[in-house]
C-alpha cells in the first residue's frame, strides 16, 4: 500500500483592483481527504502589492489572509465554519468571489505529508 495520497489545493490571489486584473500569490489552500487534512499558508509581499495599487489597504488584506488560515485551523477562530469538516472548510475557501482576496483554480498532487506539501507549495508558488 502506497503512501502517498491525493490532495487538492489552490492559491490565494491578492486582486487590488478589479478592473485592472492584475494579481500577486499571496498563499495556498491545500486539502487532503484521506488524512482529514485542510491548510492554508500565506505570505504577503507588501512591496509587489503597492506597486500594483499604492492604495491598497494592507492591513485588511492581512486580516482577511489571516482569517483563510484561521477558517483552515478550524475551532473559534473558523467562525461559523468552526464546526464544518475540513472538506467543507475548503471548499468554501475555494468557492469564486470578488474580493480583494480569491481563490485561483484548484489543481491535484500526491503527498505523504499534507503540511509539509503546504510549506512546499507556498515556497514554490508565493515566496
Amino acid at each position: 500500500m502506497s503512501d502517498l495520497h491525493v490532495y487538492e489545493y489552490a492559491l490565494l490571489h491578492v486582486v487590488p483592483r478589479i478592473e485592472r486584473g492584475e494579481r500577486i500569490n499571496a498563499g495556498v489552500l491545500v486539502y487532503c481527504r484521506p488524512l482529514s487534512y485542510v491548510g492554508a499558508r500565506t505570505h504577503l509581499d507588501e512591496a509587489r502589492l503597492l506597486a500594483l495599487d499604492p492604495a491598497a489597504d494592507v492591513p485588511g488584506v492581512r486580516a482577511a489572509l489571516r482569517a483563510v488560515e484561521g477558517v483552515c485551523a478550524g475551532g473559534g477562530a473558523a467562525g461559523q465554519a468552526a464546526h464544518d469538516d475540513p472538506g467543507r472548510r475548503f471548499r468554501w475557501l475555494i468557492a469564486p468571489r470578488s474580493t480583494i482576496v480569491q481563490p485561483g483554480p484548484v489543481h491535484t498532487g500526491l503527498t505523504a505529508d499534507p503540511g509539509a506539501e503546504t510549506e512546499r507549495l507556498l515556497d514554490l508558488l508565493v515566496r
